[in-house]
């Protein structure tokens, strides 16, 4: 062989990449935390992000959340698998079983009709929380709605129907065919910590509840099988014993909106409830998963209230800067998502650092009159608007439209009437850091994030 051919070859054979076994393995991820913010649409976060600047006397543009930090982001699909826009419980589903399915239901295929037992008992999906705890990790649940409610129910029951919250909840034909409520799940599932509302779903009416059986307890029936320990305000939970499963019960539905929140109220924040989950799940040298939802985003909204959704929001964000500051981030995966979004916009050329909250005023020297950068826009019947608004809702404009309200109580206009405003259709963003993080990326379907849990866990390749 001439000295130039074997030269050649030594090039070749230094060009050829190093066989896929030989490259280093990804890092894996000892916790993951998802962060669901219920109806967090980008526009809310943008708001969001405007809003928390101005509390603290910003123009508030350049602001950015705490996840907003996260250095990978993918966009995801959120659709039903018989809906354009979705609801909560379909889309809950498809991040904790790794499949889309049904609008309305929980934890079943989409061969399920809806309402139906027998079919919900025939098509079971997995599902992550059981997944988590038979493998020997802790499992949290921390929620600011009842966790009955459809987006922390998604971690641990299969239900025809979001609404079988309670047995009464379930029609009577139905009962027959074995199907049990949501608060019965919760009580025979294995958990660690499991945090939120909806006490009236777990108790009978001795009890201030709702369930059949006026003497029921399904709390106590779950401390005195696991050893744990059921908490109802926020007093108790800072008190309650490190090494035992906890139970919390705040409040007999959902928790108060942070906009209603009252400086002596007994209720633990979403920031609160993080901070217990996360001191008590990280005990566990087998690591941990932990969903964390600020479910009262999407009530907000509903309402039509949207200076109540993005209070909430800000305590979403500041409950993941807890999570980012008090875990470590070589071994911990933190998710920052949303559901699905609403039909909440942003618009009317409003100067910078006007109040999100507010009237559109444009900036100086702008507008159809040259504007002053002090006074309102008006639209075209004469009075001004805000930058804020629905496309539908309870504040639907019905004849001549009033002056908008303002502020953080206000109802913001909107075009057509509903009862409630809806969810919106498009895209939600996924925020990642950690190990793993590097999977959220491009545009997604819901389901995938299922899929980067458990391999950023190892679990599959």
């Amino acid at each position: 062989m001439t000295r130039t051919l074997f030269a050649a070859l030594l090039l070749t054979t230094a060009a050829i990449p190093a066989l896929a076994e030989d490259a280093p393995a990804e890092p894996r991820a000892k916790n993951v935390i998802l962060f669901i913010g219920d109806g967090m649409g980008i526009s809310t976060i943008t708001a969001a992000r405007i809003y928390e600047a101005q509390k603290r006397g910003e123009t508030g543009e350049e602001n950015r959340l705490s996840f907003e930090r996260f250095p990978n982001l993918a966009l995801v699909k959120t659709y039903n698998t018989n809906a354009q826009v979705p609801d909560s419980a379909g889309t809950a589903t498809a991040m904790h079983s790794g499949q889309k399915t049904r609008i309305g239901v929980l934890g079943i295929g989409p061969e399920a009709e809806k309402g139906v037992c027998r079919d919900a008992l025939a098509h079971p999906l997995p599902l992550l929380g059981e997944e988590v705890k038979r493998r020997g990790l802790a499992l949290g649940i921390v929620t600011t709605t009842r966790l009955t409610h459809a987006t922390p129910a998604s971690v641990y029951s299969r239900s025809a129907d979001r609404d079988w919250e309670s047995d009464t909840n379930i029609p009577a034909d139905q009962r027959a065919d074995g199907c049990k409520d949501i608060a019965l799940q919760l009580a025979e599932a294995q958990f660690d910590v499991a945090l939120g509302g909806g006490s009236q779903m777990f108790y009978g009416k001795q009890q201030g509840g709702r369930r059949a059986d006026a003497a029921a307890d399904l709390p106590g029936a779950w401390a005195a099988k696991n050893g744990g320990v059921v908490v109802k305000d926020a007093a108790s939970l800072w008190a309650a014993p490190m090494d035992k499963p906890v139970l919390g019960l705040f409040n007999p539905s959902h928790l108060t909106f942070m906009a209603e929140r009252k400086p002596d109220s007994p209720e633990p924040t979403l920031t609160d409830m993080t901070a217990q989950a996360i001191a008590r799940l990280k005990a566990d040298s087998d690591g941990f998963y932990l969903m964390v939802e600020g479910g009262r985003i999407d009530h907000g909204h509903h309402a039509g209230q949207a200076g109540f959704a993005l209070e909430e929001a800000v305590e979403f964000a500041r409950a993941v800067q807890y999570a980012i500051d008090n875990t470590d981030p070589a071994e911990t995966l933190i998710m920052v998502t949303a559901d699905h979004s609403h039909v909440f916009t942003i618009a009317g050329y409003p100067k910078r650092g006007n109040d999100i909250l507010g009237l559109v005023v444009p900036p100086k020297g702008t507008g159809e009159d040259g504007g002053d950068g002090v006074s309102p826009l008006l639209a075209g019947d004469g009075k001004p608007y805000t930058t804020l608004g629905y496309a539908n809702g309870p504040g639907a404009v019905r004849g001549e439209r009033a002056v908008p309200e303002t502020g953080i109580r206000a109802r913001q206009q909107s075009l057509v009437p509903t009862g409630i405003e809806t969810h919106g259709g498009e895209d939600v963003a996924l925020f990642a850091t950690g190990p793993g993080a590097s999977e959220a990326r491009g545009v997604i379907e819901q389901n995938v994030i299922y899929a980067i849990i458990r391999k950023a866990l190892g679990w599959e390749k």
